[in-house]
């Protein structure tokens, strides 16, 4: 029988090297595809939940919890908290994503990352797509005029400041942690883009603008549109290293 001969020290440390970066790419796919089917799950599960009694008591419970008395100045906790929470709701709102969006998508385009630029502009215009889709489906009414703290403008389900906070900051938050040097900024990264959209989507229903379960079925149908467009850009990134296509975030080589 033919012996191999065996690996020196440099040559085991590349080939561990390799071995550990696929694991960790296919780690991240699977978690993606797993974290995705969750979400779509969840989502289907809550549109059914809610039309039934026990989710409509829940609503209800989480509303008065919150807002015991039919005022929008009168809410659960201290004078200021409600205040906070209208600003904090800002985060999720169209025209504050949007300018968010300008300065992100123009950085990006200015660092010749026009994937990315793409991705994000693909992910804000599906969510908003998602978002509309929805609530012409489903046309949920929205909790009681007198609850309400802030304006609101059409139907109920699903929540879509819960939706594209989640869909936009899950993104840059990605975009981030790819770049960034170290485990710990990456996961402190990660970390304030859920923060962000946790609390976006909890400022909803403490403002009386949204039931709890649009606000779960948004952040639901956000997570699991964020983690198509990751699987998107990862597959397109592996098809540019092979064949050096012009949407590649890296400048093309010259000559």
């Amino acid at each position: 029988m033919r012996a191999f001969p065996p690996l020196d020290r440099s040559e085991f440390n590349r080939l561990a090297g390799r071995l550990l970066t696929l694991a960790r790419s296919e780690l991240a796919l699977l978690t993606a595809l797993f974290v995705g089917a969750v979400g779509v799950l969840t989502f289907i599960e809550i549109a059914d939940d809610m039309t039934e009694a026990d989710g409509r008591a829940f609503d209800a419970m989480v509303l008065r919890a919150l807002r015991p008395h039919a005022d929008p100045g009168h809410a659960w906790g201290p004078w200021w908290l409600e205040e906070a929470m209208a600003d904090v709701t800002s985060l999720g709102g169209i025209s504050v994503l949007g300018l968010f969006a300008v300065a992100v998508i123009g950085f990006l385009v200015i660092q010749r990352k026009r994937l990315s630029a793409l991705m994000l502009v693909i992910g804000l215009a599906g969510g908003v797509a998602l978002s509309e889709g929805f609530k012409g489906i489903f046309e949920r009414e929205r909790p009681p005029a007198e609850y309400q703290a802030v304006d609101t403008l059409n139907a109920s389900f699903p929540s879509g400041h819960a939706l594209l906070s989640t869909v936009f900051y899950l993104t840059v938050g990605v975009m981030l942690a790819r770049v960034l040097p170290g485990n710990r900024l990456k996961v402190w990264v990660m970390a304030m883009a859920l923060i962000i959209a946790m609390l976006v989507g909890l400022s909803r229903v403490y403002l009386g603008a949204h039931w709890a379960t649009d606000v779960f079925a948004g952040w639901s149908l956000g997570a699991a549109w964020a983690m198509a467009l990751w699987l998107a850009a990862h597959l397109i990134e592996r098809f540019q290293r092979r064949h050096h296509a012009p949407l590649q975030d890296e400048p093309a080589p010259v000559g």
